[in-house]
């Protein structure tokens, strides 16, 4: 089926001064949507056109002849999972079932937060920092490019976007100022609580 840009869940001023509409002007109307373009001229007339998001980047994973699928398809889907696990006025300690499981995997919020952190800061290049079911357990990992959990058996739970279009017209090269931002007055924390439910 034809990928489409989905609407922001709140106004492009909304998340400023953290992350301003200039960044989201150009991040959603510009990147997310040469990749929802360019993945639609790929997928058509191919085997995958008519499968959702998920099933193809699954099939199409770790295939050199159907990396430009994989990478805009995933990237599509990537960014719009992102744009749900902010909203205003988020961030800081979570609330509900993410904050019991937070604290029996890491041991509290502050190693969490540190974790999600230091994972986003050290993915060298582009890429994403994930919170992740696995196992039963709550796991941070980091993944290149456009690769993304899901293709590894593992459940999204949150993501922060570390490629330098996510941040650069706010933050310049201090993607760790953006990190803590994010985390400190960004994470919708209710979105999170709905994808471990």
């Amino acid at each position: 089926m034809p990928m489409t840009l989905p609407e922001l869940p709140y106004a492009k001023e909304a998340l400023a001064p953290v992350i301003s509409a200039n960044t989201l002007d150009f991040h959603r109307g510009k990147h997310h949507n040469a990749y929802v373009v360019n993945g639609n001229k790929l997928l058509a007339g191919t085997e995958f056109e008519k499968m959702d998001a998920e099933a193809i980047m699954r099939k199409t994973a770790g295939d050199p002849a159907r990396a430009g699928i994989f990478n805009n398809v995933a990237q599509a889907w990537n960014h719009a999972f992102y744009w749900k696990c902010m909203k205003p006025g988020g961030g800081g300690r979570p609330t509900g079932l993410i904050a019991a499981r937070i604290a029996e995997s890491f041991g509290g919020y502050e190693k969490f937060a540190e974790e999600f952190k230091t994972a986003g800061a050290t993915q060298f290049g582009s890429g994403w920092a994930w919170l992740v079911l696995a196992d039963g357990k709550l796991q941070v990992v980091k993944t290149p490019n456009a690769d993304t959990p899901l293709v590894r058996g593992q459940k999204p739970l949150l993501t922060v976007d570390v490629w330098e279009h996510a941040y650069y017209l706010d933050y310049q090269n201090r993607r760790p100022d953006y990190l803590a931002a994010f985390v400190e007055k960004l994470i919708n924390w209710d979105f999170v609580n709905s994808q471990l439910a």
